[in-house]
């Protein structure tokens, strides 16, 4: 039996951090989902740019819609939805056959509106409305700004995928914005079943502070980030504010480890698989950890109740890491990292758009 099932086994959900049109029409998709557990999908601007960038897969697609004049924008989630709802079909067995637990894929709001919730609701209706798949989440950032537009796209029906989460208080601050919404929709007679999950991401951390901490330490801060907030996660499940939307029919927003692919080639290449293994979770991970973890993959223990984090996290205190001020660092950096991928995905539509107009 490959890790990867008995990682599935154990009550984690695996899920590829990639999407590509090459991946679906070639079948490996629904290779990963028969041999290698995968039962879910991510994306963002960066997967789409380097998918786009790096490949004539799109351009008939591209050359199709040149005719309608659309704007980089519009001819983007044209295609993304292409991809998105072809990878929504194949994992539809699974959504249908665990209730709505798993199965799902993601899509993620222009990042140019982080700071704009009324502009990332309308965006996110719209989209989910154009796939019109039940088991698509859309992406929106759990900044500051972003929490608002979370609780009312989940007041408004949507499944949402709670992105650049880096810490416990992140994270919280999303459940928090999660949990309103569905009491919203309890009060006002509405169905409280609306999926979502929020996304930790990990490996961040140990790039940020690579060099800073102590040597014996390297590469576990963001295991240590990650235990909290689980420990965080399980208590926020247990509390008796959650168990009452739970008994009026709501399900909890799972705690989703992203970022997991290992960013020191020093380090075992599947180090947060191994670490974050914890049941009623997702571990969303690049193609190649996957791969990795599917040859050569074993299981660590279970994730346990911030013991050891707690020594990890005051080592870094003692060196100076203040862990609050370097999540916000770390968020604002991912926001304007996915805004850059963004603008760089509209320059390549642009470009393959002329090309392809030139040649035609």
């Amino acid at each position: 039996m490959k890790a990867t099932q008995r990682l599935h086994e154990l009550g984690q959900s695996l899920w590829l951090d990639n999407i590509t049109r090459d991946l679906l029409t070639r079948g490996t998709l629904q290779r990963y989902i028969d041999e290698l557990s995968i039962t879910g999908l991510t994306s963002n601007p960066t997967i789409f740019d380097h998918a786009i960038k790096n490949s004539a897969a799109y351009d008939d697609a591209i050359r199709e819609r040149l005719k309608a004049g659309q704007s980089a924008e519009a001819l983007f989630f044209e295609i993304a939805l292409q991809d998105i709802t072809a990878a929504a079909d194949l994992f539809r067995p699974i959504f249908d056959h665990t209730a709505g637990v798993d199965g799902w894929v993601s899509l993620e709001v222009s990042p140019t509106l982080a700071h704009d919730a009324a502009s990332t609701v309308t965006q996110a209706k719209e989209l989910a409305a154009r796939a019109a798949r039940p088991n698509l989440f859309i992406k929106i950032p759990g900044t500051p700004e972003g929490l608002p537009a979370i609780e009312e796209a989940i007041y408004a029906g949507i499944p949402i995928n709670v992105t650049l989460l880096f810490s416990r208080e992140h994270y919280l601050a999303a459940a928090q914005a999660y949990l309103r919404g569905i009491e919203r929709r309890i009060a006002a007679g509405l169905d409280p079943n609306v999926g979502s999950v929020a996304s930790l991401f990990v490996s961040r951390w140990d790039v940020a502070v690579a060099g800073k901490g102590p040597p014996s330490l390297a590469n576990t801060l963001g295991i240590a980030i990650a235990e909290r907030t689980y420990a965080a996660y399980r208590a926020l499940l247990a509390s008796p504010r959650w168990q009452r939307v739970f008994n009026a029919g709501a399900r909890p927003q799972r705690l989703l480890f992203a970022s997991t692919g290992t960013k020191d080639p020093k380090a075992p290449d599947i180090l947060y698989v191994k670490s974050l293994a914890a049941p009623l979770t997702v571990n969303t991970m690049p193609e190649s950890t996957l791969l990795a973890f599917a040859e050569h993959g074993e299981l660590g223990p279970l994730i346990g109740a911030a013991g050891d984090s707690r020594v990890v996290l005051k080592a870094f205190a003692r060196a100076g890491i203040d862990v609050d001020a370097l999540a916000a660092k770390l968020q604002e950096e991912g926001a304007a990292a996915f805004v850059a991928s963004w603008n760089d995905l509209m320059a390549v539509i642009a470009s393959k758009s002329a090309a392809l107009g030139r040649a035609a």
